[in-house]
């Protein structure tokens, strides 16, 4: 494993939902909570009087082709980002060198190990801020994956660096799950996604409406690509994955409205994660990782896992970070909630980093 150190192997099927528990305050899991838009809940509840009839993924999928001026043929539409993973290990058994760029979410690689391939892992460096340096690929991976924004460090790529990776011959997939978080000053739509990106070899992103949206349970999310390579994954998916309220999910968060209405949620993220790093950059010994772009925080503090608990005591769930490859115990991920739900949890955080 290139750049692996560590001796014990992370359990790549830890998530954040197994940290939450019955009253506890909810920082582990990086789902945005709020009541849906009518916009988005009307068509989802109309389209429970159809099921009696078999899924048509037709229309969502041009409508999230149109979002990403995208001819249809370029669009796959999947029962989450989950299943978009497993598609790509399934499809692609022929890969010679599969690489995963880590810390990252860890569904990718364990598609890929359970469809039998040997993955090798390339480390990103914390004192570099987990920036990745495409030379740190190896150039005969034939399959590369990565996260951008990057769960769980939080760090954004610059679309040129990712950009760069792109070859004939290699299938690079971009997990951009949370891209519709960022937003950068002046700069209009999401900042450094390669979604709109027809012109690079291979190229494979995949998008999820679970996060922005609350849509966990309805599992929903995409596929972008050349046809050919969604073909490919196409016929290894079962028939009709996705619901008929899952596709209509899909095309209401395609629409302008619902385009307009995340630019928006992304930049009070923004504001409220720029609080949250400032009451954490305050805290004795600790440290947030890197530049911070997304929905969640990650923070390095020796004896995190210890603090990790003694947040489950005093009624907070984080995620740990030791499940992560690249990380370890002393490392957690902060989901970034509403100041005021900020200013309790760090309040809490120093009574037990001081003790």
């Amino acid at each position: 494993m290139r750049g692996q150190t560590a001796a014990v192997e992370p359990d790549l099927t830890h998530h954040g939902d197994a940290e939450v528990g019955d009253g506890l305050v909810d920082l582990a899991v990086n789902v945005r909570r709020a009541p849906m838009p009518d916009w988005l809940a009307d068509p989802v509840t109309a389209a429970l009087g159809d099921l009696a009839g078999y899924p048509d993924p037709r229309p969502a999928r041009a409508a999230v082709a149109g979002r990403h001026r995208r001819p249809p043929a370029e669009v796959l539409l999947t029962a989450g980002a989950a299943e978009a993973f497993v598609l790509v290990a399934q499809a692609l058994r022929g890969v010679r060198r599969p690489v995963v760029v880590h810390p990252q979410f860890t569904e990718p690689e364990a598609a890929l190990r359970a469809a039998g391939h040997q993955v090798e892992r390339v480390l990103l460096n914390p004192v570099d801020g987990f920036r990745l340096d495409p030379g740190q690929v190896p150039e005969d991976a034939d399959l590369v994956m990565v996260g951008n924004p990057t769960n769980p460090t939080s760090v954004l790529h610059p679309a040129r660096t990712l950009a760069a990776l792109a070859r004939p011959g290699r299938v690079l997939v971009v997990d951009e799950a949370f891209a519709d978080t960022t937003i950068a000053p002046g700069v209009p739509g999401e900042p450094e996604s390669l979604a709109s990106r027809r012109d690079l070899p291979g190229l494979l992103v995949v998008r999820s409406l679970t996060k922005t949206w609350g849509l966990a349970g309805l599992r929903v999310g995409y596929l972008l690509g050349e046809p050919a390579l969604l073909e490919r994954l196409a016929a290894v998916q079962p028939l009709w994955a996705v619901s008929t309220p899952a596709l209509a999910a899909a095309a209401a968060c395609a629409a302008s409205v619902a385009v307009e209405a995340e630019r928006a949620i992304a930049a009070r993220l923004a504001a409220d994660r720029d609080h949250l790093v400032a009451r954490l950059s305050a805290l004795p010994g600790v440290r947030v990782a890197g530049e911070p772009a997304s929905a969640f925080v990650l923070i390095h503090r020796p004896g995190a896992d210890r603090v990790r608990v003694a947040l489950r005591e005093r009624g907070w769930a984080v995620r740990r970070g030791d499940t992560f490859p690249g990380l370890g115990p002393d490392w957690l991920r902060i989901a970034v909630r509403d100041p005021a739900t900020t200013d309790a949890f760090t309040d809490i955080l120093a009574e037990i980093l001081e003790a």
